[in-house]
């Protein structure tokens, strides 16, 4: 089994380090700095092998020339943003396959964030890293992609099965939150996350992972109908 550890940076970004014990392999997901990545790895007695890019944005690939300069770490990213990742040594897309000693993970394309958006998803574990694609009760904004491909993104997550864990690049549960409760009032099952999100909050813990199974009932995005919905909630949840 992999063990997989939050580390916070930032102001609200996660950095995922997985472990794989059989291999003694370990691997960064979208490091937005490399110091408490290298302390993290340190203080494991772990020897970082491989980073993860999901996306080009410096909020997640800060960390990669760092990392490499000390561990000899070879990047893998997506080879759609090859241009904006310099540090990268192997460029993946849709349906390729990476690994972690014996544990498998297939490039899902997920554009809209970026162009180049990918996720990796572990369905031997029911893992997914999903970047800056889906949050718990949020998607992510459209900076460089339409609502169409978000939506489809959104349909594609929601085949995962519900037990599927969601490790996201942020911390925006709470704000997320509290849209959802605007987008469906009446919806109990975002009342009553909400009620142990903010109870999350209030003792500085994080909210996340979450799972396929929590967004299929709580995230508007998730739960939206239609590309148009989708694109009406983001850009009411971007002024929001």
């Amino acid at each position: 089994m992999l063990q997989i550890v939050r580390i916070p940076a930032l102001s609200d970004n996660y950095i995922w380090l997985a472990h794989d014990p059989a291999s003694g392999e370990t691997i960064v997901v979208d490091p937005a700095q490399a110091e408490p990545v290298l302390a993290e790895a340190d203080e494991r007695g772990w020897a970082i092998t491989a980073i993860w890019n999901t996306h080009w944005h410096p909020d997640h690939t800060g960390g990669n020339a760092g990392i490499k300069a000390r561990t000899g770490a070879e990047v893998i990213a997506p080879a759609a943003e090859a241009a904006k990742i310099p540090t990268a040594d192997r460029l993946v897309g849709e349906g390729d396959a990476v690994r972690i000693g014996d544990h498998v993970a297939q490039v899902l394309e997920v554009p809209a964030h970026t162009a180049g958006h990918i996720a990796y998803h572990f369905a031997g574990d029911a893992v997914v890293f999903v970047g800056d694609t889906l949050f718990a009760m949020g998607c992510g904004r459209l900076f460089e992609g339409t609502a169409e491909q978000m939506y489809a993104n959104m349909r594609r997550l929601a085949q995962l099965p519900p037990e599927t864990r969601v490790y996201c690049a942020h911390e925006y549960t709470q704000s997320n939150g509290r849209y959802a409760l605007v987008v469906e009032p009446d919806n109990a099952a975002i009342r009553a996350r909400m009620a142990e999100v903010n109870a999350a909050r209030a003792a500085g813990e994080a909210t996340v992972p979450t799972t396929i199974g929590q967004e299929l009932a709580t995230n508007p995005f998730l739960r939206a109908a239609s590309a148009a919905q989708l694109a009406e909630r983001r850009a009411a949840k971007d002024a929001f």
